[in-house]
């Protein structure tokens, strides 16, 4: 039996009390939850309605006005803007409004002249408690009207419903339904008591109390737990609501999902079978293993606001709605163990028990059942939406082959909801209150290394046109503005639970935001991914990217997550590491249909592909299609889909076709994906399937940089520091050479197709992914050339380390020649400068070969590239003279800062520096595209090692044993 006992004075009094301490705490800190709604829960036109409702009849008209032109002479009126005028007749009378640009202003105007016309007093826009239970009694009495059952309203269609309920429950309405459809008897409730957002017994009972001082009129039921009419509805009414209610199905069949609320039980669709002559309610109750509907308790909408998607679940038979919320809470602590994590989790209100998830109802737009299917696929996307990684996957529609990228480069290669979308998405899931975005303005200015580049001059909040007056006034003194972004996140209470603040400066502010945004979205999704992180544990997680955590009002609300299964919606349910996918995986799945070598994707290439991915078992003997798409683009190198597709696609040539197997992910990834589950569910649980993926490469377009360089160069400035490399390697006679920073292999491949003297080459770089690709590519060369018998070359090793090339290695030191090109400007200016001290210091190479971006040429590129003006439409907001020539680049010197930062450092170090470029002519402004300097040691004697290893090995080949490790 469900218990009730309601004290009603005791009620108000603690009510009150509780009213006017919340409200003196809100007045002294400016923040914290309202106990009640800011304005009056009635608008004019809804306090007509409660009166008149459908009797009231508003009729709008558009009114058109003649502006004066200014020139008496000329005949032709001028139209003005276009104003509605609304005209509202009632019983009694009729009035009209002014004139408005709205239609609905022009409705409340009339409205509010009629109340005005009818005497009514406005209600003040904070209530009393006393005022706020007398205006929940009188809404409770005009939903029980007549008037009220032929109204279009969520709730009226329940009414009408329990018109039609058999024996003992004609007529009954359950309270669980009225707390639920109706927002006005929520928002009445608020001024009530501040806690019913995540209470659903305390709602219901103060309806109840509400119902009982209307107990002339109206009958509470303890054991229906429900309300009816004392006086029935007059015959003649009923039968023309049935003779008016639409044809309905005799009997239809519904798609929900059943939640259990043991963990170890398993999520199943089930089938609601309703019909005309049913309450749907009743059906939900029978299928929760209820009586009726009167215990069943409903949720608030899942998803968007305007879904009928709710939750459904049994009243706790033992529990007492006392006459405070804390008995409430007192007593509802000991059914902690049958707590339902899932459906709490996905409503955010505590629920208990079995739940069905279902979408069905009735809506504001007609008097007829809504009701769709809501599927296993469904229930799956759900979960995912509540994920970063998830609602980015969803945005793409490719939960399979999308990750969540790890880092924003430009808006033109971004795909799929932008990072500052996702995150307020985000909040919205977890009904936090929306990120707020804080920009600073900062100076950037051109001075030589070693001097302070940057200060603050001003501060934006939400706004990208604030600072325009500053960054015109910067530009005048020779400055460029940069931006930087704080994000704070807020709960519903207003308690500060996470703020973001990076050091990286960007030139847009909206790069600036959309950073900010990625970075919390990536260590969301890792907490999430690992919800039972310690208290403890959190502050050390988020510094490394720069977030500030507060971890008791964080972990209040995400208390659940750690209950929640993990589905792994990150890369790391497919094939091969996050970081470094192995290139084996093509090895193991040998190209198919392989054409001539064509343009091959690179760090930063923006790749078109077409995909399909299915489960099959081993011999394709049977195949279900799971994801694809004929055109999905992706960027190179920031993680933007998963590892095992990059590694594959990054071996392929255009036009180029590839079969190969991924590791099978959780059944519940592949039930959010699968549109028929029971195929998929029998094809898994055979035991033997397999998933696989079908990928061709339509389009490579390849980074801005080059596309500048390719369009002015030929050949282009990648080949010509090639071949400036090889000049001074022949002139050498160097046996032994290191690329610092060396990507994939591009200078080590193309010193491969020439006759040289090196012997030993090795590259160091700190991307796993981009050595993967530089073995696979050095591999298939130098075996290749001994197979041939007729080396181009007389290399005996080579080596790839990982690690980061501002640690020295003494396995690397004195080198005859050692190689840095296009890459100090990918770092921070002061690592630049660490990196030239290191290298001179105590890697010692005879010779160093640096090149580096002339930011002085980079106006005769972009000006010369018709492709730059498509890059980014947002360029048209910038205010300096011109842009870097790639996203990734922290810096670009002039001439005179690079032979500053050069001459000073070969000077510290006892090394002979000259200078030269590629691109240009040296003797012409404004000098070569790209720059270069070469550092020669005097000293010849031998460099001391301290035999630290610091580096690790990636990939090894010996021409002797002919082999690699």
């Amino acid at each position: 039996m469900f218990c009730i006992s309601i004290a009603s004075n005791r009620v108000q009094e603690l009510n009150c009390f509780k009213y006017s301490i919340s409200r003196g705490k809100a007045m002294e800190t400016g923040k914290g939850q309202a106990s009640g709604p800011k304005k009056s829960p009635f608008t004019p036109k809804a306090i007509i309605h409660q009166r008149f409702g459908t009797k009231a009849c508003y009729k709008v008209e558009e009114v058109q006005e003649v502006v004066q032109n200014g020139c008496p002479s000329l005949v032709i009126p001028q139209k003005g803007p276009c104003l509605y005028r609304c005209s509202l007749e009632l019983p009694e009378f009729s009035v009209v409004s002014e004139t408005f640009k709205r239609k609905k202003d022009a409705e409340q105007s009339a409205a509010e002249k009629a109340i005005q016309k009818l005497g009514i007093q406005p209600k003040e826009d904070n209530l009393t408690v006393e005022q706020a239970w007398n205006e929940l009694a009188g809404r409770l009495s005009y939903l029980f009207s007549i008037e009220f059952l032929s109204a279009i309203h969520p709730l009226s269609g329940h009414f009408r419903a329990a018109l039609a309920r058999e024996g003992h429950l004609n007529g009954f309405v359950p309270v669980a339904a009225i707390a639920s459809f109706d927002a006005k008897i929520n928002s009445l409730c608020k001024y009530i008591s501040s806690e019913l957002e995540s209470n659903h017994l305390l709602v219901m009972s103060l309806i109840i109390e509400a119902a009982k001082r209307l107990a002339d009129t109206l009958l509470f039921s303890e054991e229906k737990l429900s309300l009816k009419r004392l006086t029935p509805h007059p015959p003649e009414i009923i039968q023309s609501l049935l003779k008016n209610e639409p044809n309905f199905p005799e009997s239809i069949s519904i798609e929900a999902v059943h939640i259990p609320s043991s963990a170890e039980k398993t999520v199943e669709s089930v089938i609601l079978n309703a019909s005309s002559g049913n309450y749907y309610l009743d059906v939900i109750a029978k299928e929760l293993g209820v009586k009726d509907a009167s215990k069943v308790l409903i949720s608030r909408t899942i998803g968007k606001a305007s879904s009928e998607t709710r939750l459904y679940f049994c009243a706790p038979e033992s529990i007492t709605i006392g006459p405070s919320s804390e008995l409430y809470m007192k007593q509802a602590s000991s059914f902690k163990g049958c707590v339902n994590t899932i459906a709490t989790y996905l409503s955010g209100q505590e629920i208990c028990g079995d739940a069905i998830l279902a979408s069905v109802g009735y809506t504001w737009k007609s008097t007829d059942l809504f009701y769709e299917d809501l599927s296993l696929r469904a229930y799956y996307r759900i979960l995912a939406n509540k994920i970063p990684s998830g609602i980015y996957k969803l945005s793409r529609e490719a939960i399979l082959a999308a990750e969540l990228p790890t880092a924003f480069t430009t808006r033109s290669n971004w795909r799929g909801s932008f990072p500052r979308d996702i995150l307020c998405t985000f909040c919205r899931q977890h009904r936090l209150s929306e990120p707020v975005f804080s920009s600073d303005s900062i100076e950037s200015l051109p001075d030589l290394p070693g001097r302070k580049r940057l200060r603050d001059t001003t501060s934006v909040e939400n706004e990208t046109n604030e600072g325009g007056l500053a960054a015109t006034a910067v530009a005048q003194e020779g400055c460029t503005l940069v931006y930087r972004c704080t994000v704070k996140i807020y709960s519903k209470c207003q308690d500060l639970i996470l703020l973001c603040s990076p050091k990286e400066s960007y030139k847009k502010q909206t790069d600036a935001i959309h950073n900010v945004a990625l970075k919390v979205l990536l260590w969301l999704d890792g907490f999430l991914d690992k919800a039972d992180m310690s208290v403890e544990e959190m502050p050390s997680s988020a510094k490394g990217f720069d977030i500030l955590i507060y971890p008791q009002q964080f972990v209040k609300e995400f208390s659940l997550c750690q209950f929640l299964p993990k589905y792994r919606w990150s890369g790391a349910t497919l094939a091969g590491s996050f970081l470094c996918p192995s290139y084996s995986i093509v090895q193991n799945n040998p190209l198919e249909d392989e054409v001539s070598s064509g343009m091959t994707p690179s760090s930063g290439s923006l790749v078109c592909v077409t995909y399909k991915i299915y489960l099959a078992t081993e011999r394709d003997c049977v195949k279900e299609h799971l994801e694809g798409s004929e055109e999905f683009d992706f960027e190179i190198g920031n993680g933007a889909v998963s590892p095992a597709l990059e590694s594959v696609v990054t071996q392929m040539s255009i036009d180029q076709s590839t079969r190969f197997t991924m590791e099978l992910p959780s059944k519940e990834i592949v039930l959010a994906v699968a549109r028929d589950s029971a195929n998929i569910l029998s094809l898994l649980s055979s035991g033997n399937c397999l998933m696989k993926c079908e990928v061709t490469l339509l389009r490579v377009t390849v980074p801005l940089e080059d596309r500048m360089e390719q369009a002015l160069f030929s050949p282009p400035l990648s080949k010509q520091r090639v071949e400036y490399a090889l000049q001074h390697i022949r002139e050498s006679c160097a046996a032994s050479l290191v690329d610092f920073g060396c990507g994939s292999g591009s200078l080590l491949e193309s010193l491969l197709a020439y006759q040289t003297s090196l012997e030993k080459i090795v590259g160091v770089d700190i991307s796993q992914r981009a050595l993967a690709r530089a073995a696979k590519i050095l591999h298939s060369k130098l075996d290749g050339n001994i197979e041939a018998e007729q080396p181009t070359n007389r290399i005996k090793s080579a080596i790839l380390y990982e690690g980061s090339i501002l640690t020295c290695d003494s396995r690397l030191c004195g080198y005859d020649i050692a190689t840095c090109l296009e890459v100090i400007e990918h770092m921070e200016e002061h690592d630049a400068c660490l990196f030239g001290d290191i290298v001179l210091s105590s890697f010692c190479p005879q010779i160093l070969i640096v090149s580096t971006p002339n930011y002085e040429y980079n106006m005769i590129l972009q000006k010369s590239t018709p492709q730059y003006q498509e890059e980014d439409p947002d360029e048209k907001s910038q205010q300096q003279s011109c842009k870097f020539r790639n996203h990734d680049h922290k810096f670009e010197w002039t001439r005179q800062q690079f032979c500053q930062w050069a001459s000073e450092l070969a000077l510290r170090h006892n090394y002979d520096v000259e200078f030269s470029g590629v691109g240009g002519e040296p003797n012409k402004e404004p000098g070569f595209a790209s720059q270069i300097a070469v550092f020669r040691r005097k000293d010849s004697s031998p460099v001391n090692a301290d035999f630290t290893k610091h580096y690790d090995v990636i990939w090894e080949w010996s021409s002797g044993d002919n082999s690699t490790s």
